[in-house]
């Protein structure tokens, strides 16, 4: 579906994209991986044609250098945060289907496809942040493309808003679309990807399996776990008590969590009828932003 060979990218002196070489197969989901500066958005604008480049790099077997207009057709775009005109929810979708030429008896399948159905009829300023990126796939669903890019596609949305997003996604894999996605989160490229290309500086180091990429990269995973005010005081003495590695965030604390006991600190808690608000799979580096307690 995607071959790209010696892919480079120069800003200036700058180069932001190093001789990178990937194929991704029809129905794989893959995830972009590295941190800010690393490549990702860039590769994810070459894929799109938007950017030159140096190198090859066919799309659906369209050479897009070559033809640019041609790859986009074939491609559903989702940014991090898409800007809309205040229209209602129908509205902005007829108004994407006339953009991209294409027929708006589209727009109730992709309204259903997205769950907003019961929204259409929504001005997108009403909208929550969930939603709103909801419209934007169903946007870039319109020409029924059989290639999704994300660029951070939950970066902008609460937890609960990023597991409905999510699913969608994982949807729309299942029934056959191609996903390209970038994204910092552990969790979103355990539950999304079947395969993670990790880009540090421009070049592509290593391609693995997402249940391997934080061994690979010595990332730790933290639960984060919301309780309601009154309960916070309980919920850090518990983790304490239980011996648990924590740091505390407002509501929230982090808690320190292996792949096989990412369960234990919410049990330990449920046990000493401590109600759970809410609770997050999250990474960092090796520690959280503020000092670790441990007891």
């Amino acid at each position: 579906m995607i071959i790209a060979e010696e892919l480079t990218k120069h800003y200036g002196k700058a180069t932001a994209l190093d001789h990178v070489s990937f194929t991704i197969e029809p129905g794989e989901s893959v995830a972009l991986w590295g941190a800010n500066g690393a490549g990702k958005t860039t590769t994810l604008r070459c894929l799109l044609g938007v950017h030159s480049f140096e190198g090859a790099l066919v799309v659906n077997g369209i050479n897009v250098r070559q033809q640019a207009k041609a790859v986009r057709a074939v491609i559903g775009y989702v940014p991090q945060e898409a800007v809309f005109y205040d229209l209602t929810v129908y509205e902005t979708l007829r108004f994407y289907a006339r953009l991209k030429k294409t027929a708006p008896d589209r727009i109730p399948a992709v309204l259903e496809q997205v769950q907003l159905v019961p929204h259409s009829a929504k001005r997108v300023s009403m909208l929550s942040g969930g939603m709103k990126q909801r419209l934007a796939l169903a946007a870039a669903l319109l020409a029924d493309p059989p290639i999704l890019v994300l660029d951070e596609p939950t970066a902008n949305l609460d937890v609960a808003a990023q597991r409905e997003f999510i699913h969608t996604i994982q949807v729309l894999n299942q029934a056959g679309k191609t996903i390209v996605f970038s994204s910092h989160r552990l969790d979103e490229v355990i539950m999304l990807a079947s395969r993670v290309l990790i880009l540090e500086n421009g070049s592509l180091v290593q391609t693995c399996p997402p249940t391997e990429l934080a061994e690979k990269l010595g990332l730790q995973r933290w639960l984060r776990i919301w309780v309601a005010v009154q309960h916070q005081d309980s919920m850090l003495r518990v983790l304490r008590e239980q011996g648990f590695a924590y740091t505390p965030n407002g509501r929230s604390a982090y808690v320190k969590v292996t792949a096989s006991s990412k369960i234990a600190p919410l049990r330990s808690l449920e046990l000493a009828h401590i109600p759970v608000e809410d609770f997050d799979l999250v990474e960092d580096e090796l520690v959280p932003p503020r000092g670790l307690n441990h007891d």
